[in-house]
């Protein structure tokens, strides 16, 4: 199947390039910038110089001309670009036939109310929120294979997702919120230069504090109610959350691991167990890591993902791989 990508200059972009190129069946054959971007007429290389050899490949202008040719050559498009823009590009390449796979959060949420709320902007295609499948592969398999538009599910959602939806599922969640303390490496803020996000300026402080957009979609596809607060850490990649579980009265050790259960075979989830995860053991792989430890009725689950794989690129291709009748993990390990 032919892919490309929309934003392909942005670091989920690039990651996703690079594991399209390596794909056994994927062929990548267009990689775009908006007309307007100082990146357009170069080599992905040139930008990410890891890539020499692997993605000498031309940054193209989005132009009409360049629809004309996505219409004719493309099966598959990415959008790896602002969720403003993607709200606007989807309904295009919806309507040529092609399959859409939405790495923004343009589409992830159910209602106009959100997106003025959390995003800042008045959603144009509301029609489509109700028909795009949200990309969180291990939980929505059946949904995403038959989507023409697969919403990819947020970085710090997805390993919030993984680490609870089981717990959720087996009705061992007390009835008040969950905590979830995450931390972010700086490549989660975007290429774009910003002061606030210059590697030399970061220091681990939260940010979005009651008001984070990730908290609505959480709380969407979970089914209860969290508080989330998200750090920015001084580090270029990965997500590390704590999260803590008031659990329902008498729920015992063995009820706790039996939930995780659900998760033991997907081939991208690894269960730890009581070994605590950390960000140099996913860090460039595309698993999530779950851990959890109990006291009582207090349960702290711990989830670490890389957020440019698994919280991104790496998701996007198992939702491909998924609409494509590919095991998950086909071009993601070994």
């Amino acid at each position: 199947m032919k892919v490309v990508i929309i934003g392909a200059s942005g670091y989920s972009g690039a990651e996703l390039a690079s594991l399209i190129v390596k794909h056994p069946q994927l062929t990548l054959t267009g990689c775009y910038v908006s007309e307007q971007s100082l990146d357009k007429g170069k080599l992905l290389s040139d930008l990410y110089p890891e890539h020499l050899g692997l993605l000498d490949t031309p940054l193209l202008p989005l132009s009409e001309i360049a629809f004309d040719e996505i219409e004719t050559s493309a099966d598959f498009v990415c959008l790896c670009t602002d969720h403003k823009v993607s709200v606007e590009l989807a309904p295009r390449f919806l309507a040529m036939g092609k399959k859409v796979f939405d790495l923004s959060g343009g589409y992830r949420l159910s209602s106009n109310d959100d997106y003025q709320t959390y995003y800042g902007f008045e959603h144009q295609h509301t029609d489509l929120l109700a028909q795009a499948a949200y990309g969180l592969a291990e939980w929505n398999g059946e949904t995403i294979k038959a989507a023409q538009l697969v919403a990819v599910a947020g970085c710090y959602p997805t390993a919030a997702l993984n680490a609870l939806k089981p717990l959720q599922q087996a009705g061992l969640l007390a009835d008040q919120p969950v905590i979830i303390n995450a931390v972010s490496g700086v490549t989660g803020a975007g290429r774009k230069a910003s002061v606030g996000t210059h590697f030399c300026e970061v220091s681990l402080a939260p940010y979005g504090l009651f008001n984070h957009r990730h908290s609505p979609e959480i709380e969407l596809h979970l089914g209860h109610e969290v508080l989330f607060t998200p750090h920015l850490g001084n580090f270029p990649r990965g997500i590390l959350e704590t999260i803590y579980v008031q659990l329902k009265t008498d729920v015992t050790p063995e009820q706790v691991t039996d939930a995780y259960q659900v998760l033991a075979d997907e081939p991208l989830i690894r269960l730890l167990g009581s070994k605590i995860p950390s960000i140099k053991g996913v860090a460039k792989q595309p698993y999530v890591d779950i851990a959890w430890q109990q006291q009582g009725e207090q349960l702290i689950v711990m989830a670490a993902i890389d957020n440019l794989l698994k919280g991104a690129a790496g998701q996007a291709l198992q939702c491909i791989n998924l609409v494509m009748g590919l095991p998950h993990s086909t071009g993601l390990k070994g």
